[in-house]
C-alpha cells in the first residue's frame, strides 16, 4: 500500500524564511522537528490542514493539530511570545475542537508582538517527524494563507490513525534523570514551561551535565538564552513532564515572571546593556546585512585592479556604469540614514513611539547640516557653520554613520514621551507630547548629546586603530580568538555598533572580517564533525549547519555541533585567531558590514582580497584537520 501524501498549506500570509534563519536554537537546530518558519504580513492564523486541535497553550501563542493520517504540527507565533501571557492572543478554537483547513485558529496584533517579543516570525513544525517518510518543502519566498502549499508529507502506512496517549505519571523516571542533570533539585531556583521546554533559573549553570541530560531519549535538546536554562521536550508533553515535575520533587510551581525575575537576578549590569545593544541591533541586522552585500558589488564594478590592472570594469565598460551608481545609491542608503534605522530601534527597544525615533534619525542627517564626513576637513579651514541662538554659537554638524548620539538622544526621547505621557490628557498628546519631545530631544542632542557622543565615539575610533596598527598580529589573534566565546556570551552585539563606528568615522572596518572568517571556521569543524561521526543524526545536523555557517549563520553549528562535543569549537577558535592574526598584519579591511561567511568576501576592500582569501583557507583547513583528527580519538565508534 502506497503511502498517503498530506499536504500543508501556509497558516499565515508572508515571507518564507528557512528553519535555520529562526534566531531561535529550538527551531534553528530543528530539536523539535522540521518544517519552515513565516514572517507574516497580518495576524490572522487559520488551520493548515483538517485536524483535532491537540494542544493549545493557555498564552494562545502556539497550537498543535493532528491531522487525520495523524501528521502532528506546530504552530508557533512569534519568538518568546509565551512571556506576554496572552497580551495581543486572542483563541477561536479550544483543546479538542475538530478544525478544517482554512478555518481562523488564533488572532493576534503584530505591532504588539513586535514590540514585547523578539519577533513575529512564526515557525510551522512537523513535530513527529518518526510519522513520515519524506518532507517537501515549497521554494515559493512567499506564500498566501489557506491557499498556497508550504509542506507536502509522506505518511507512513503505520502511524496513521495512531493517538499516542501519555499521563502525567509515567514521567517520574524522566523528571528525575532531567533533575538530576541539571545538578539535583538544590541547584533549581524556579521552573516554568512553555509549549514546547521546560525552562529553568539555575543557581550554576555549570553544574548541568549536558551530556547526560541531551542523550535522555525525552529531551531533544538544551541551550541556556537569557540566563535560562532550556530543556525542549515537546509540544503535548511538556506540560505532564512539568506536572510530573512538580508532584514528584519540592520544586514549586513559578510562573514565567518568577522564573525570568530569577534569571534576571543573575545578570550584571555589563550583561544587561549587552542585552539591551542586542535588541536594538538585531533588528535592523537585516538591512546593514544587505546593504554590505550591495556595497560588494558595486566594489566589484568600481574598483581599478579587480578585472583590469588599473582599470574598473566601468572604466572599460561604460555601459555598466549606470547600474553600478544604483547599486551604489541602493547600498550607501542604509549607512547614510543608519542614525534614523538605529532611532527607530533604540526608541522602541526603550518604549517610546518607534516612529517618533526615525524622525530623530531623520534630523541628524538632515541635508542642511554639515556632513559628519566633511567634519575633519570644515574644522581644519575653520570654517564650521552654527546657530546663533541668542548670542550662543551652536555647531550646525550632521551625524552620519555615528552610533552613540543617536542611542543616547533615542533613550532621552523615549523617557520624555513616556513621562509626558502620563502627565497630558488623551486629548492633547497629539498637540502636546511628540512636538514638546523632539523639540527638547533635538536642542539637547545638537547643544551636548551630540557633541560629547561624538568626541567619545571619535576616541574609541581612534583608540582601536592606534592599537592594531601598534600591535597587529596580537590584535588579530585574541580577537580571533575571543569572537566564539563571545557568541556564546551574546556580547557579540557590542562589536557590531563598534564596527559601525569604525565604518562611519574611517570609512571601513578591520575588525568585520575576522568575525567572517569565524564563521567559516566554525562550519570547517562542523564539516569534519559530519565525515567523522558514525551516527547518522549527527552527520545531518553537523552538515547542515555546517553550510548554514558557511553562508554566515553560525549558532546551528556552534551550539548543535561544536559545543555539545567541546573540540570542535576549540578547533574553530584556533584556526580563526590564526586567521585573524594573519589577515591583520595584511591590513585587510571591509568597507561595509556583510555576511560573516564565505560570501563576506564581497565585503572586503579589493585591495586585501589575496589575504581574505589566505585567511579563508587557513580557517577551513586548520579547523577541518584538527577536529578530523582529534574525533577519531574521542568520538565512540
Amino acid at each position: 500500500m502506497a503511502n498517503r501524501q498530506e499536504v500543508v498549506v501556509a497558516p499565515v500570509s508572508g515571507q518564507v524564511k528557512q528553519l535555520e534563519e529562526v534566531p531561535d536554537p529550538t527551531f534553528s537546530q530543528k530539536m523539535m522537528g522540521d518544517g519552515l518558519a513565516i514572517e507574516p504580513n497580518d495576524g490572522n492564523v487559520v488551520a493548515p490542514l483538517n485536524g483535532e486541535v491537540i494542544q493549545i497553550f493557555p498564552t494562545n501563542h502556539a497550537i498543535g493539530i493532528r491531522s487525520d493520517s495523524g501528521l502532528e504540527v506546530l504552530i508557533h507565533i512569534g519568538l518568546d511570545t509565551v512571556n506576554m501571557d496572552g497580551e495581543g492572543f486572542e483563541a477561536y478554537v479550544g483543546q479538542g475542537d475538530y478544525v478544517k483547513s482554512g478555518d481562523l485558529l488564533i488572532a493576534f496584533d503584530m505591532d504588539l508582538v513586535s514590540k514585547k517579543a523578539k519577533g513575529v516570525i512564526t515557525p510551522v513544525i512537523i513535530t513527529n517527524g518518526d510519522a513520515i517518510d519524506g518532507l517537501e518543502k515549497t521554494n515559493d519566498a512567499a506564500v498566501e494563507a489557506s491557499t498556497s502549499v508550504l509542506l507536502k508529507a509522506e505518511i507512513n502506512n503505520d502511524s496513521e490513525g495512531e493517538t499516542p496517549v501519555a499521563s502525567g505519571g509515567e514521567y517520574s523516571k524522566e523528571v528525575t534523570e532531567i533533575v538530576a542533570a541539571l545538578g539535583g533539585e538544590e541547584n533549581i531556583n524556579a521552573a516554568t514551561h512553555c509549549v514546547t521546554r521546560l525552562r529553568f533559573a539555575l543557581d550554576d549553570d555549570d553544574k548541568v551535565d549536558k551530556t547526560t541530560l541531551e542523550n535522555l531519549d525525552i529531551v531533544k535538546g538544551s541551550f541556556l538564552a537569557n540566563g535560562q536554562f532550556q530543556v525542549v521536550i515537546g509540544q503535548g508533553t511538556v506540560d505532564k513532564v512539568y506536572a510530573a515535575m512538580i508532584n514528584e520533587t519540592n520544586i514549586g510551581e513559578a510562573t514565567k515572571e518568577d522564573v525570568k525575575a530569577a534569571t534576571g537576578e543573575k545578570q550584571n549590569l555589563l550583561q544587561r546593556g549587552i542585552k539591551v545593544l542586542a535588541d536594538i541591533f538585531i533588528p535592523i541586522l537585516p538591512a546593514i546585512v544587505t546593504a554590505g552585500l550591495l556595497m560588494g558589488i558595486n566594489n566589484i564594478l568600481a574598483n581599478p585592479g579587480i578585472v583590469y590592472d588599473d582599470q574598473s570594469i566601468i572604466d572599460v565598460h561604460q555601459e555598466w556604469a549606470g547600474l553600478a551608481d544604483l547599486i551604489n545609491i541602493i547600498a550607501n542608503t542604509a549607512f547614510t540614514f543608519l542614525p534614523a534605522l538605529i532611532g527607530w530601534s533604540a526608541v522602541k527597544r526603550f518604549g517610546g513611539n518607534e516612529l517618533l525615533g526615525v524622525v530623530l534619525g531623520l534630523i541628524m542627517v538632515h541635508p542642511d547640516l554639515l556632513n559628519a564626513w566633511s567634519y575633519g576637513d570644515a574644522l581644519e579651514e575653520g570654517n564650521i557653520p552654527t546657530w546663533n541662538l541668542f548670542g550662543w554659537e551652536i555647531d550646525k554638524i550632521g551625524y552620519q554613520g555615528q552610533v552613540l548620539p543617536v542611542l543616547f538622544a533615542s533613550w532621552i526621547l523615549a523617557k520624555i514621551e513616556l513621562f509626558l505621557k502620563k502627565r497630558v490628557m488623551d486629548s492633547l498628546q497629539l498637540l502636546v507630547v511628540a512636538p514638546v519631545a523632539l523639540l527638547v530631544v533635538g536642542f539637547l542632542t545638537f547643544v551636548i548629546i551630540g557633541p560629547v557622543t561624538f568626541a567619545i565615539g571619535n576616541w574609541i575610533t581612534d583608540g582601536l586603530v592606534s592599537l592594531f596598527d601598534q600591535f597587529a598580529i596580537l590584535g588579530g589573534l585574541v580577537y580571533g580568538a575571543v569572537y566564539a566565546p563571545l557568541v556564546i556570551t551574546g556580547m557579540h552585539h557590542t562589536f557590531l555598533a563598534v564596527d559601525l563606528q569604525l565604518i562611519g568615522s574611517t570609512g571601513t572596518t578591520f575588525l568585520w572580517p575576522i568575525l567572517a572568517l569565524s564563521n567559516i571556521a566554525q562550519g570547517s569543524a562542523a564539516f569534519a564533525m559530519m565525515l567523522a561521526a558514525k551516527d547518522e543524526k549527527l552527520k545531518g545536523l553537523s552538515g547542515t549547519s555546517g553550510l548554514s555557517a558557511y553562508l554566515g549563520i553560525t549558532e546551528p553549528a556552534m551550539f548543535g555541533v561544536n559545543l555539545r562535543f567541546k573540540f570542535p569549537f576549540i578547533a574553530a577558535v584556533i584556526g580563526s585567531a590564526i586567521a585573524g592574526a594573519f589577515i591583520t598584519m595584511q591590513h585587510v579591511l571591509a568597507s561595509s558590514v556583510g555576511v560573516g561567511g564565505i560570501p563576506g568576501i564581497l565585503s572586503i576592500v579589493p585591495d586585501g582580497w589575496l589575504a581574505f582569501g589566505i585567511g579563508m583557507a587557513i580557517v577551513i583547513v586548520v579547523p577541518f584537520v584538527l577536529t578530523y583528527l582529534m574525533a577519531f580519538r574521542r568520538l565512540d565508534k
